[in-house]
């Protein structure tokens, strides 16, 4: 009896601290405190190092070591190592060789930009052109490029973006040609090859102001005769008055020795 009373006290006891637990961790006091912290200290022990690992599991996963696959270069990805050498059609071959010869005959070959210039328009420029001995050439850029890509010519090219024309003529007459261009506000002059010379179109500008050839051959040889003509009176100049000099003297000579004759034969007398 005693024995059984002993129990149930323990048991009772037992469910009452569990429920004051459970209240106290369910319910907490406001502003309360524990008595006690339980503080909890990490271990000091280093435990990140690896194992060393044995020999024969080193060499093990050395053999059996995952190697991939080399990646396939997809076709294309990258330019090919022979290179293509393109040929050109029969078309572009027949007009690289008449843009050569136009490059060979013609002493003033100057670029000029078409800027919505219409049919009415061009054909009155040209007329105006052919009455200097101006001629208006039409060739594709991707034909001029290509032509002057290999040539002497090769510092043109970047005159060529958009639609162009070539003002070609057999002598330099930089002079007619600006004049014509002043009529038609839609051609812009960018650069010409003159004499082999490349000039862009302020120095287009510069040598139209240039004497003509005719004149500056007249004005040298002119100067040059005027030099001529100087030199042979300067050369002449001098024996004439040599001579002058030497007659003069001889003549007083001779006068001199008449004077001393004169009184010796009046004194002999």
């Amino acid at each position: 009896m005693h024995r059984l009373f002993c129990r149930h006290f323990l048991k009772h006891c037992f469910l009452l601290k569990m429920a004051a637990t459970l209240c106290g961790k369910l319910l907490p006091k406001q502003g309360w405190l524990p008595l006690t912290q339980t503080v909890r200290h990490g271990s000091k022990a280093v435990t990140r190092h690896r194992r060393p690992m044995h020999i024969l599991k080193q060499k093990l996963m050395a053999v059996t070591k995952y190697i991939p696959p080399t990646r396939v270069v997809p076709p294309g990805a990258y330019p090919s190592q022979t290179k293509h050498v393109q040929e050109d059609d029969p078309y572009m071959s027949v007009l690289k060789r008449n843009l050569n010869e136009v490059f060979q005959d013609s002493k003033m070959v100057a670029v000029v930009q078409n800027s919505a210039s219409n049919a009415e328009d061009m054909l009155i420029l040209k007329n105006r052109l052919n009455k200097h001995g101006i001629a208006v050439k039409f060739f594709p850029n991707e034909v001029v490029r290509s032509f002057l890509k290999d040539s002497v010519y090769a510092n043109m090219a970047p005159l060529f973006i958009g639609p162009t024309v070539l003002v070609v003529s057999k002598e330099p007459k930089a002079k007619e040609m600006l004049s014509t261009l002043r009529a038609s506000p839609q051609m812009t002059l960018l650069g010409a090859c003159v004499d082999n010379t490349l000039l862009t179109a302020q120095g287009v500008l510069s040598y139209s102001k240039l004497p003509s050839m005719a004149v500056i051959q007249g004005e040298l040889v002119s100067g040059l005769t005027m030099l001529t003509s100087h030199t042979a009176s300067m050369l002449q100049h001098h024996p004439a008055h040599l001579s002058a000099l030497l007659q003069q003297y001889l003549k007083q000579q001779s006068s001199e020795g008449h004077a001393q004759a004169a009184p010796n034969a009046a004194e002999a007398t």
